[in-house]
């Protein structure tokens, strides 16, 4: 059995007024009720902490001993509470987000800075990896919010969809490109330069899809902006986010939409169990008001 704070504190009271009336007069009440705080803490220790001297109560030798000891518990409990006040007020906190490497370049510093702006004390960490791997750390708890492409699938999860974008295939800089944008077939003849897994992937693969059912880029990465770099020295195509291409490499690629368009939705997914603090809260409130 944990020893109980109040009582620490009516000891404390009482070994520095040397009255059981005088710490009962401080704590607001009976001399009774210090007695029995007292007794109750002797019994949980065994042993005799207040001796009565003359008119005055005196810790024991044991009662000194314990003296210092709950001093020190009582300032660790007194900062603790301090600690937890700006949670309590929701002027702090922490939210941990996972999200592939688009959206945390290109969306979430927008959507963190607000909320940043709006609780200064919040702690903001960004793990960036495949949607897979992000998926498991939330169904883990050991992430409060991710943020991928969907769709996204799990028994246990809320899912909002939040932002959509359009795929654009992306050329070397002067490049002729197809009026209305290129189809399927033209971009399967072109030298694909693709990213690797992923949902995003996936919706990619599907509309290229061949009628023989195969489809392989020349290069596969993990990285966008790896794919940007290589297709602006011309080393071929690629089909990415709109995101990813809010800054043409000084024109150095051509972007187009496809045909027909192809569009992406990211998500916020969260555990149904998750208990929405303020903070993060406010983090999917300035999510939600992402623009372009």
């Amino acid at each position: 059995m944990p020893l109980n704070l109040d009582q620490l504190e009516t000891f404390i009271n009482v070994a520095d007024l040397g009255s059981f009336t005088a710490a009962a007069d401080k704590e607001g009440v009976t001399q009774p009720a210090v007695s029995q705080q007292i007794k109750g803490l002797e019994q949980r220790l065994g042993v005799r902490l207040i001796e009565r001297v003359g008119r005055r109560a005196q810790p024991t030798a044991a009662g000194l001993d314990l003296l210092s000891h709950a001093r020190r518990l009582l300032q660790e409990a007194a900062a603790a509470e301090e600690a937890m006040m700006p949670y309590r007020d929701g002027a702090s906190g922490r939210v941990r987000i996972g999200s592939g490497g688009t959206a945390s370049i290109h969306l979430l510093p927008r959507a963190i800075a607000a909320a940043r702006q709006a609780m200064p004390g919040l702690e903001i960490t960004v793990n960036i990896g495949n949607a897979d791997d992000i998926l498991r750390d939330l169904e883990a708890n050991s992430l409060d919010i991710a943020v991928v492409a969907l769709p996204a699938s799990g028994r246990n999860f809320e899912i909002e969809p939040f932002y959509e974008e359009e795929l654009l295939a992306v050329a070397p800089a002067g490049s002729l490109l197809p009026d209305g944008g290129p189809d399927a077939a033209f971009m399967r003849d072109r030298t694909l330069l693709l990213y690797e897994g992923g949902n995003t992937r996936r919706a990619i693969d599907a509309w290229l899809a061949a009628p023989d059912g195969g489809t392989r880029p020349a290069m596969e990465f993990g990285s966008v902006e790896a794919i940007k770099e290589l297709v602006a020295v011309g080393l071929g195509w690629s089909i990415l986010p709109g995101l990813a291409l809010k800054r043409d490499r000084a024109g150095l690629v051509t972007t187009t939409s496809l045909k027909p368009k192809l569009m992406r939705q990211l998500g916020m997914v969260l555990r149904r169990d998750k208990h929405l603090t303020r903070g993060l809260r406010e983090m999917m409130k300035c999510l939600r008001e992402c623009k372009d």
